[in-house]
């Protein structure tokens, strides 16, 4: 196995000119996937609906294809799971990728089709080891196991020829036969579908394993590492995992666990953010020490991006790359080689570089706090909390915040509810620095705490560890990419959560 590192080393620098095309012509790769996307769907009933062979243009695609969200094309994806071809992509859709976040009971279906496996996932994890090589040309990643922290691998048949799952379930059924040599643990581990026996599992089946690269949500993945240090009485994974050397994370925000996962680690490795969902894998940080994740340009996906305020109107003006701004908040819309056309995908990101393409996820268009006009936002959120436990020393391993209404007596509030590993000495602190740096990285929200005219100061509870595990799992939602949601506009979440801590 000593000599597979090498040899893919050099097949990664022989890739490297391909990958550095498309970084330096991006908007050029761009309107080439669109005209590929376009031809190939032109004879399914979505394309002869919106006239796909008459459409030449950027400007003609978006004049004739209206934006959709998911409940839009759900009638045509019960079509295909149910055998219909020809439909919204035109080659067989037999995989299915169901998406199931936790600010809904609801699940949805997202089609794979051949395409967007092997140009988009397949592609994108390509280009990823490619970029790491050119980063770390001495690397032994490929020497050990990756231990991969994903969801329930259960797949789950619709008919003979269609089947569905989560991601990773998808992706593990599909991926080449020599990609299951350099993974950790067999199978038969990653089919338990039940999240709290699979990280016993996980621990007792991994912990003597040459494990090299790690990935996951840091959620569960922080709790895994926990379990396998209490198991192996090690102080930190590196006298677990001597060759560890990287850590890939993605689905919720790092900084507020980026502290914790390095003193867990015990010493220094890279991490990476990849922004892979199951409609794409859309980015990924190709320089460890860059914040912002490159954008992948030509892997099958057409973007554009829509100012947040642009959310909810008719005729909602979006932009393709040629014209975002740095620092701006958009919503994502994508068309793609599974068959989804000019879709909302949900999530806010906002460019970090135009040279090359970068950029950060903020957060969800429905996941944030605009109750009084402050606009706090995901990104906010996360850098506030981090700032508050480092001036505390505190550590917070999870929390969800929401408003509290104006009532008769009192201006309103934002509410939190916080798990810390670290309790801090004095809460009142930890409260005055959040507030302190929410001001600093928004201005909404101080104008709207000048003086307590809107807001009073936050209201803080500190929740007992578990809580959030607890609520989750009475959900149904335990493990793999469910997660706690951030920030909510309402306090339907809320409440929920605290009448579960004081029942």
């Amino acid at each position: 196995m000593k000599l597979l590192s090498p040899a893919i080393s050099i097949l990664a620098r022989l890739r490297l000119w391909r990958v550095q095309n498309w970084i330096n012509y991006p908007v050029t790769a761009q309107r080439n996937v669109l005209q590929d996307l376009v031809t190939q769907a032109q004879s399914t009933e979505f394309g002869r609906k919106y006239s796909f062979s008459k459409l030449f243009t950027v400007k003609d695609f978006k004049k004739m294809v209206p934006i959709h969200e998911y409940d839009d094309i759900k009638p045509y994806i019960l079509r295909m799971m149910n055998g219909e071809d020809n439909v919204l992509w035109n080659t067989p859709i037999n995989w299915f990728a169901k998406s199931s976040g936790t600010t809904s009971d609801k699940s949805k279906f997202i089609p794979i089709s051949d395409e967007s496996l092997k140009e988009n996932h397949f592609k994108g994890s390509k280009d990823v080891l490619t970029n790491y090589y050119e980063n770390f040309p001495d690397s032994d990643l490929l020497t050990g196991k990756s231990l991969v922290v994903g969801g329930s691998h259960q797949v789950n048949a619709i008919n003979d020829e269609i089947q569905y799952g989560d991601l990773s379930a998808v992706l593990m059924q599909n991926t080449p036969f020599w990609g299951h040599w350099i993974r950790t643990p067999e199978l038969r581990i990653a089919l338990i579908d039940e999240w709290e026996s699979k990280i016993e599992k996980l621990a007792q089946n991994t912990i003597n394993e040459n494990v090299t690269s790690l990935a996951g949500v840091p959620t569960w993945t922080i709790v895994l590492i926990k379990r396998i240090l209490e198991l192996s009485g090690k102080k930190n994974m590196k006298e677990v995992w001597p060759n560890l050397e990287l850590y890939i994370h993605g689905g919720v925000s790092f900084t507020p666990y980026s502290e914790q996962m390095q003193k867990l680690v015990g010493a220094p490795i890279n991490y990476l953010e990849m922004y892979n969902a199951s409609e794409g894998f859309f980015a990924a940080q190709n320089m460890p020490d860059d914040n912002g994740m490159l954008l992948f340009a030509d892997h099958g996906i057409f973007y554009e991006f829509m100012p947040v305020e642009e959310y909810g109107r008719p005729n909602s003006i979006t932009y393709g790359l040629d014209r975002v701004e740095l620092n701006k908040n958009y919503a994502i819309i994508i068309s793609t080689n599974g068959g989804l056309w000019r879709y909302l995908l949900g999530d806010t990101i906002q460019f970090t570089s135009i040279r090359p393409f970068k950029i950060k996820v903020t957060g969800r268009l429905k996941h944030y706090m605009n109750a009084f006009g402050e606009e706090v936002i995901v990104d906010n959120s996360d850098k506030a909390i981090s700032t508050a436990a480092a001036k505390t020393n505190a550590v917070v391993s999870d929390y969800t915040a929401a408003p509290v209404f104006f009532s008769e007596n009192e201006n309103g509030a934002h509410e939190w509810l916080i798990e810390f590993d670290k309790v801090p000495e004095n809460i009142d602190e930890f409260t005055e620095a959040l507030d302190s740096a929410l001001k600093s990285v928004n201005s909404d929200y101080e104008a709207k705490r000048y003086k307590n005219i809107a807001l009073r100061m936050p209201i803080v509870h500190i929740l007992q560890r578990g809580t959030f595990r607890k609520w989750l799992k009475k959900k149904g939602k335990l493990g793999g990419q469910h997660k706690v949601p951030r920030l909510n506009n309402d306090r339907h979440f809320i409440e929920e959560i605290l009448e579960l801590v004081e029942a």
